[in-house]
């Protein structure tokens, strides 16, 4: 089955039965739209009694299994994710008049991908991870200089050790919107809900 290419086509015809492939062919032309930051996503999280909060991560991987970001377990966002693992995230490209939303549950990648992945980050990137007590209050600014400059001498003569508290996260979606701007207000909404096994696509009113 086809993926969309514009609003025209944007029908349960037209779009691939699986949203994992759909969402790669959006996601893989807002690649290459030349924006500064292409893979920022806002994520959704919620506290044990219901208060919500929102940020932008990086998205770093996605497949089949779900959408990788990763973090500081301690930060509010891990630690919201430890005792309610539903989340919410939300692709905005005005670029291209379309928005993608996905929500399921979060589970931790293993050690082996973090680890993996905190090596190909920047030796600076790497100190930060360890500087940055993630939501905490701290006094001022330098406070976090002498952190960085802590673990930079720490580790002026060797790598740099993953923290423990850091590390992925995987959003295993089981529902997806793909929402594409039309005339009028008229947009496109189609939704894939996971069913067992497959996934049922639906339209919904704009």
């Amino acid at each position: 089955m086809n993926s969309m290419t514009n609003s025209e086509d944007f029908s349960e015809k037209t779009v691939n039965l699986n949203p994992f492939i759909q969402f790669k062919t959006w996601y893989s032309e807002h690649l290459i739209s030349g924006i500064a930051i292409p893979d920022s996503v806002s994520l959704g999280t919620a506290s044990e009694n219901g208060q919500v909060s929102i940020r932008s991560v990086l998205l770093k991987h996605f497949d089949d299994n779900g959408f990788v970001f990763f973090t500081n377990y301690r930060s509010r966002k891990g630690l919201q994710l430890s005792l309610n693992p539903k989340a919410a995230m939300l692709f905005y490209w005005p670029e291209s008049g379309r928005q993608v939303r996905i929500e399921g549950v979060t589970e931790k990648v293993t050690e082996e991908d973090s680890e993996s992945y905190f090596k190909t980050r920047s030796r600076e990137s790497q100190l930060t991870a360890w500087a940055s007590e993630q939501s905490t209050l701290i006094p001022d600014r330098q406070y976090l200089y002498d952190r960085y400059n802590f673990y930079k001498n720490k580790y002026s003569e060797k790598p740099v050790d993953r923290p423990l508290h850091w590390g992925g996260f995987r959003l295993i979606p089981e529902w997806f919107e793909f929402w594409q701007n039309g005339e009028f207000r008229l947009h496109d909404r189609l939704t894939y809900t996971k069913s067992k096994d497959q996934w049922i696509i639906e339209r919904l009113a704009p």
